[in-house]
């Protein structure tokens, strides 16, 4: 979401890092890049504008000017204010009530309500028995939709009645989730294509009947400023409890999504950061504030792989591992793996160091695309070339190309990719071996070829 902006971050930094010594005109050039970059992001005047005199005074300081590291230090001074810009570190939802606890979704029309219902249902499954209403009465099939979603994530949808107004829907939703001994309500009201008197009277009268513990604004981050005066309106009405963005995926400037706390008081609470229903984040302002400046978010990444990867599968294949056993199936499971992380770009972007590559790391072919058509490659073999790669030879090699829908050489990069994944395998089972690569790699980016090294080694 904010590549542009880390980009032109990244460019202005790295006239200041590389300086010994840093004068009150470099600081100056330093803050007109960086305000024209939050600028050009969409992120309000009055934000850029506190934001700037911030950084600067402190930039300008004795701790700055003394540091060693000058550039380094007032790249740690943008990094602290902008986790000040994105708020506090509030994910959690308030479910301090007597139950059934009632969470109110609103927003726009098109901002991914009903969706991000079914994220935060999915989310508390298992731990909380949750009811799913749907309050749009406007827009056909939203009632249905929201249906469908909690059939598929198997939790209970409020059934329809037909010419039903929002305001009984919500009375009949209450008295289900305490009959039916439910500890959360999630309420889908309706959105509109702007702010409207109708659209806010009709959530006021809503939230009076349900008191819920947590008014959620649905926000796309792509709508750009539209999105502060959203935010501001819909607290001003209804009071906000909490901010939830989606689209966080998207190619949008979104730095509207920087300005959304100050302006409206409440914290973003999570990311949407995708279609799917797992494609959904607790939000953590410096953890952001880290990918927007380039460092990446290892923590972020590491518990996705946590949730994501198989924990059986994965020791199985460090024991083949461990002996020096390597195959194209395990190639396979391997490329599978790294899919359910997400896209390879989101990837790329948490990895410190790699974020300000990414654009030459796609222009090089390596992407989402590259991991399927790998894929391909892998399923058009038979099961016996897969485990014994040796015998894929000129003929096979076409065959192999022809199911895939790709070309021989594509084949050919793939065997050759999986030669220096075996070989790195065999000598990681060597004995001591381990102890030996581990220092290595802290040396030379284990990576390689590419643009912030991603290539050797690996099967993309």
């Amino acid at each position: 979401m904010f590549d542009t902006l880390t980009n032109k971050l990244s460019a202005a930094f790295s006239k200041i890092t590389s300086r010994g010594v840093l004068s009150e005109k470099d600081i100056d050039e330093a803050m007109r890049e960086i305000r024209i970059a939050l600028l050009e992001a969409d992120v309000s005047l009055p934000v850029v504008r506190q934001f700037i005199a911030a950084v600067k005074e402190q930039a300008l300081g004795e701790k700055v000017v003394r540091s060693v590291q000058p550039g380094q230090m007032v790249v740690k001074i943008v990094h602290d204010e902008l986790v000040k810009i994105l708020g506090s570190d509030e994910s959690g939802l308030n479910f301090q009530a007597v139950p059934p606890v009632c969470l109110l979704m609103v927003g726009l029309q098109g901002s991914g309500k009903t969706t991000t219902s079914a994220k935060i249902a999915a989310r508390l499954k298992g731990k909380k028995k949750v009811l799913l209403a749907s309050l749009d009465v406007y827009r056909p099939a939203a009632q249905e939709q929201l249906a469908q979603l909690a059939a598929q994530i198997g939790v209970a949808a409020l059934p329809v009645v037909k010419g039903e107004k929002p305001e009984e829907i919500t009375r009949r939703a209450l008295k289900t989730g305490k009959n039916g001994g439910y500890d959360v309500i999630i309420l889908d009201t309706a959105g509109r294509q702007h702010i409207d008197e109708a659209l806010m009277n009709e959530v006021v009268a809503v939230k009076k009947i349900a008191e819920p513990t947590e008014v959620l604004l649905v926000a796309d981050s792509m709508i750009g400023q539209e999105a502060c005066n959203v935010a501001r309106e819909f607290n001003e009405k209804v009071g906000l409890t909490g901010i939830i963005l989606t689209r966080v995926d998207g190619s949008s400037r979104a730095g509207a999504a920087l300005s959304m706390q100050i302006v409206s008081g409440a914290p973003i609470k999570f990311l949407g950061t995708g279609e799917k229903i797992d494609e959904f984040e607790e939000f953590h302002p410096d953890r952001l504030a880290g990918r927007i400046l380039g460092q990446g978010d290892v923590v972020s990444l590491v518990e996705k792989t946590m949730e994501k990867i198989d924990r059986q599968e994965a020791e199985q294949m460090t024991r083949k591992m461990l002996k020096g056993k390597f195959d194209l199936e395990d190639m396979l499971a391997q490329l599978r793996q790294v899919q359910k992380l997400g896209s390879l770009s989101g990837i790329i972007g948490m990895l410190p160091g790699l974020a300000k590559f990414k654009n030459q790391i796609e222009q090089a072919g390596v992407g989402d695309n590259l991991v399927k058509r790998q894929e391909a490659i892998i399923l058009s073999m038979t099961p016996e070339e897969r485990r014994n790669p040796d015998i894929i030879k000129a003929s096979r090699k076409k065959r192999i190309a022809a199911g895939a829908g790709v070309e021989v050489h594509e084949v050919n990069k793939l065997l050759k990719s999986y030669e220096q994944m075996s070989s790195m395998m065999k000598k990681m089972g060597r004995p001591g071996m381990m102890k030996g690569l581990a220092a290595q790699m802290m040396k030379k980016n284990p990576f390689g070829a590419l643009p912030g090294g991603m290539g050797k080694g690996f099967p993309f």
